[in-house]
Parts: C-alpha cells; structure tokens; sequence
C-alpha cells in the first residue's frame, strides 16, 4: 500500500482542518444503490489513506431528495476553495444520448468547473462518457449486450502517477453497455493505463487543468456489486421490465454456482413470473464471492491521494512565495527622489 509522501504531508500541517484532505464525493446514483456507493468510496478512501485524514463531502448532480437533503448538496454548491479533488460516480443511463441525459447541463457544468479551477477528478463509468464526450466529441460505442463481470486488465505505462506499486496485471468489475474506442481516446491525447482483450480501455487519464483520471471499471465495487446487479437484473425480467435474461457475469462466479444459476435461469423461461425470484440460488451466490480486486482498489487511491497532497503542497508553496516575491521585488527598485520643497 502506497503511503503519502512524508514531504506533502509536513507541507500540509498548517494548512485546512489539520493536514486533512477533502474530497468532494458527486454521488448521482439512485435509491439503494447511493448508499451502496458511498459506503464503497468511503471504504476505500479510509484504507487508502493511511497516514493522512481523508474527510469526505457529499454531493450529487440532481437536486438531493428529502431523504438525503440532510447530508447531500447540490453539485452547483461546490466550492473549490474548499475541495482537494472530486469523485462523480457513474449512474443508470436514463436516456438514449448522453446529451439528452437530465443530469448533462449539471454534469458539463462540473467538467468546467474541476478543468478552470485545477481540481483533480475521478470520473467513473457514464460519468467519464459524458465528461469525453463534452470536452473531445469522442463519442460512446453501443456494445451488443451488457458488460458485466470481472475481466483481466494488464497495465499498459509505467510511468503514470496514477500507477506506482500496482501490479503488471490485475482483475477488476466492469458493468457497462457501452464503451470508449481506444484509438480515438489516443488521437486526442488521452493515455490509456490499462485495458483488456474482453472488456477495451479499464482505466485512462489526461491533463485538463488537473489530472482527469477516467475509470471504465468500478475498482470501487465490494464483492457483493455485481451480484446485486444481476439479482436486480433478473428481477427486472421476471416483473416484465426488460425483454431479455441477462448473461451470468463473466469469471465473476465458481463453475459450481455459474451451474445452480444456468438451471435458475431455465426454470424461470419455463415460467416468468415475479415469484420465481424466491427460488434464486442467493445463499450459494454469497458464499461464493471473494473481493479480490480490493487491494488493486486501494492501491489505485494512494496514490490518487498522494498526488492531491502534492498538489496541495505545490499550491501552498506557490501562495507562500508571492509575498515574498513581491517583497524582493520592492527592495530592488531605486529610491524614490526627494521633491524639494516649494
């Protein structure tokens, strides 16, 4: 586990709530699942963290609901005076094109806000679609079916910030139905950190006043996210919701239990009907996961953390050396003439 740099932190002490670092947390995701993200984020910003108090702030792009009014604010409410970087988490698209999205005028304006005012952003899932797409034009591709399971990723730089002490190869959850191209990602300058034969580009950044740092997959997911996806994508063709019974995701599940939700699915084409949900194999699924890409996870925040700190240090020094500067600056001029008396 990456700790911050002793230097960025003595550089810190003095400085905001006691050598802190916030981090603004833009949290779009609805229902259960906010709170299941959240828990997620917090859980890998404290593992991450270390030797630094990490002290989050939430937010989230639509206007918070009266359940969550007590603790969430409007994204619009960010003030970057008071924030060290950002997280906008992904959500369920609600619209064919990104542009049409409800959250798109809010999302953009954030975009603007992280690049103008230097703060460095994790953008995950369709949050990083739509924050490419308004900067570059590159558009998301379609894929044939959902994206869901773990894939094997493989590092593809060595000399990104965002990658010391990971290892060459890891696996990590994707859940998506569209993807970025790669060459078109590299045409305009992004660099692509690591990628998979199945799954395309995992993770890939760039400089956009900050260090944008773009997650296809979801590092951030506890063992059980996929599970819970699949249980409420299951659940969604049982009720009628959607018209397909969606894949087992991929390397996710043991063969055994892979088998036990083959013959699940059989019974409930046989016949759908909501009931059906009570016979789903739940017990076996749980005891089968294992959180495996957790430690990816946290590796992948350190050093995401150790870079805000440095930044943070950068900032301090830079403000400390204006006065100073401008002191140099004043001693350096000649003496002003004395006017003789009239």
């Amino acid at each position: 586990m990456a700790e911050l740099p002793a230097d960025a932190i003595a550089g810190m002490r003095g400085d905001r709530a006691s050598s802190s670092l916030v981090i603004g947390l833009v949290n779009s995701m609805p229902g259960e699942a906010l709170e299941h993200t959240e828990r997620q984020f917090r859980a890998i910003l404290a593992a991450a963290s270390r030797n630094v108090t990490v002290r989050i702030r939430l937010f989230s792009l639509d206007p918070p609901s009266p359940a969550t009014a007590s603790r969430y604010q409007h994204a619009a409410a960010i003030d970057p005076a008071d924030i060290d970087g950002l997280i906008v988490t992904g959500m369920p698209p609600r619209a064919a094109a990104l542009t049409d999205e409800p959250c798109w005028r809010a999302l953009t304006a954030l975009v603007d806000l992280a690049a103008d005012r230097g703060i460095p952003t994790v953008w995950s899932c369709l949050a990083a679609h739509a924050a490419v797409l308004y900067m570059d034009g590159i558009a998301r591709r379609l894929l044939p079916e959902k994206l869901s399971g773990l894939y094997a990723c493989t590092r593809t730089r060595d000399d990104h910030p965002m990658l010391p002490r990971l290892p060459r190869r890891w696996r990590v959850p994707h859940s998506r139905y569209n993807e970025l191209p790669a060459d078109a990602l590299a045409a305009r300058g992004y660099d692509i950190l690591s990628s998979s034969p199945e799954a395309g580009v995992d993770l890939f950044a760039r400089q956009a006043g900050a260090l944008f740092l773009f997650c296809q997959g979801h590092p951030e997911y506890d063992a059980p996210a996929l599970l819970r996806e699949y249980r409420r994508d299951v659940r969604q063709f049982l009720n009628g919701a959607r018209d397909t019974y969606p894949a087992i995701p991929h390397g996710y599940f043991s063969p055994g239990v892979a088998d036990l939700l083959a013959a699940f699915r059989a019974s409930a084409m046989r016949a759908r009907a909501p009931e059906a949900m009570a016979q789903f194999p739940l017990a076996a699924c749980e005891d089968d996961l294992a959180h495996s890409w957790r430690n990816l996870a946290h590796g992948l925040y350190a050093n995401w953390l150790a870079h805000l700190a440095a930044q943070r240090v950068r900032r301090s020094t830079a403000v400390t050396a204006l006065p100073a500067a401008a002191t140099r600056r004043a001693s350096a001029r000649p003496a002003a003439a004395a006017v003789p008396p009239a």
